[in-house]
């Protein structure tokens, strides 16, 4: 089985205003690079054998530490990517909010394309099958990737045997860790948004048996 590590990037300015999508230079707050230097110290003890992330600078940058620390490249991949907008990105979420697509988006999801952009059917699927590629280059390992939350969103959904139309009923907060295991029969959902202690994803130590002797 290979354990896959979904995690959102962490705050940026824009985080809750703004419909960043692909929009160019928006990089980590102050907040969101303590979030990053922290999902190190959360994921010591496990070990990863690869990293992978949407090509967006703030994935890019919240993967940053923890390449570093593990000493591995990191692998951009464009299906990772966050949803395409199309003639909403960058526009204020609260102005967005007020229009019959938001609200299609937030019912009927599986319905939904945004003006000049991508469905989120299509956003799922393409983000399935970048999973699943992950998941057979690296057999019985752990491999993190980093991507966004509606990504990330569907891709639990699919996995946990929802309908997309419900996949809003998921939360993904910035950094949170979700775990899939695949590639064992039944995919298996360990962790979904998780953001404090991932010390449960480390090997158990083995036991020791017998008596201790000596003094």
């Amino acid at each position: 089985m290979t354990l896959l590590l979904l995690i959102r990037h962490g705050l940026t300015d824009a985080t809750g205003k703004r419909l960043s999508g692909w929009t160019p230079g928006i990089h980590l707050s102050a907040r969101g690079r303590e979030q990053a230097g922290h999902l190190v110290e959360r994921l010591a003890g496990v070990g990863i054998s690869a990293v992978y992330s949407s090509p967006i600078e703030r994935c890019l940058e919240t993967a940053a530490p923890l390449s570093a620390d593990r000493r591995l490249r990191v692998a951009r991949r464009e299906d990772l990517g966050e949803v395409r907008y199309g003639s909403w990105t960058n526009r204020p979420i609260g102005q967005l909010m007020r229009t019959k697509t938001w609200r299609l988006v937030q019912q009927v999801p599986s319905a939904a394309r945004f003006p000049d952009g991508e469905s989120l059917l299509e956003v799922q699927e393409r983000a399935i099958r970048e999973v699943r590629r992950i998941a057979s280059e690296h057999p019985k390992k752990t491999v993190a990737v980093f991507s966004h939350a509606d990504v990330i969103k569907l891709v639990i959904a699919h996995f946990a045997g929802l309908h997309a139309d419900l996949f809003q009923r998921l939360v993904v907060e910035p950094t949170s860790v979700s775990a899939i295991g695949l590639g064992d029969g039944m995919p298996r959902i360990f962790k979904v948004n998780d953001t404090g202690d991932l010390s449960s994803l480390a090997p158990a130590r083995p036991r020791t048996t017998g008596r201790r002797t000596g003094g």
